[in-house]
């Protein structure tokens, strides 16, 4: 595989200002906690992660772009190696492995090698349809939607369900041309 761009995902990570893991765990816990309590549904918590993902995605776009140094991926499968690979790894500390492609190059699955959102996390019987790192999927859906790919982002496997592993598919629905908000003036 060709270098992702002038800085890794290891040196980013190494760089960034974090907050204690211990402590943004349990934030999020408790964040997940709550949407419980007042929701109580565990399908519109699952619909609720997903949206702060997605705004967190969004955003976060923003300050990859201007830390990493990454250039403009030339397509899908060269994007979702640099969310994998420094993406993951600046922001969570972790990596992910992507594969499972299919034959057009729009779908891959990301498997991650550790999951800091799930430290001294145990779902109770009552909330086992609880996507419980689902804002994952909604920070890439953001995130990708800001560079111009409209996603769906699912979860496969999830070890809080019982599975082996953490694994998301990535679907590109569609690329969208990019669109300039005002017109060259001549």
């Amino acid at each position: 595989m060709a270098p992702i761009g002038p800085r890794s995902g290891e040196a980013i990570f190494a760089s960034v200002d974090r907050v204690n893991a211990e402590l943004f765990t349990l934030t999020y816990g408790a964040i997940v906690r709550q949407l419980l309590t007042d929701l109580e549904d565990v399908e519109e918590v699952n619909k609720q992660l997903d949206q702060m993902g997605y705004n967190m995605g969004i955003r976060l776009v923003d300050e990859f772009l201007a830390k990493s140094n990454v250039s403009r991926c030339v397509d899908f499968k060269e994007t979702a190696e640099v969310i994998a690979k420094v993406g993951f790894k600046m922001f969570l500390g972790v990596t992910a492995s992507v594969g499972n492609w299919d034959t057009e190059g729009s779908t891959c699955t990301m498997v991650l090698e550790d999951n800091p959102l799930v430290d001294f996390v145990e779902l109770p019987d009552t909330c086992q349809g609880l996507y419980y790192c689902n804002v994952l999927s909604g920070v890439i859906r953001g995130a990708l939607e800001m560079v111009s790919m409209k996603t769906e982002v699912t979860w496969l496997r999830d070890m809080l369900r019982g599975d082996d592993a953490y694994e998301l598919q990535v679907k590109l629905r569609k690329q969208v041309p990019e669109e300039y908000p005002y017109k060259d003036d001549e």
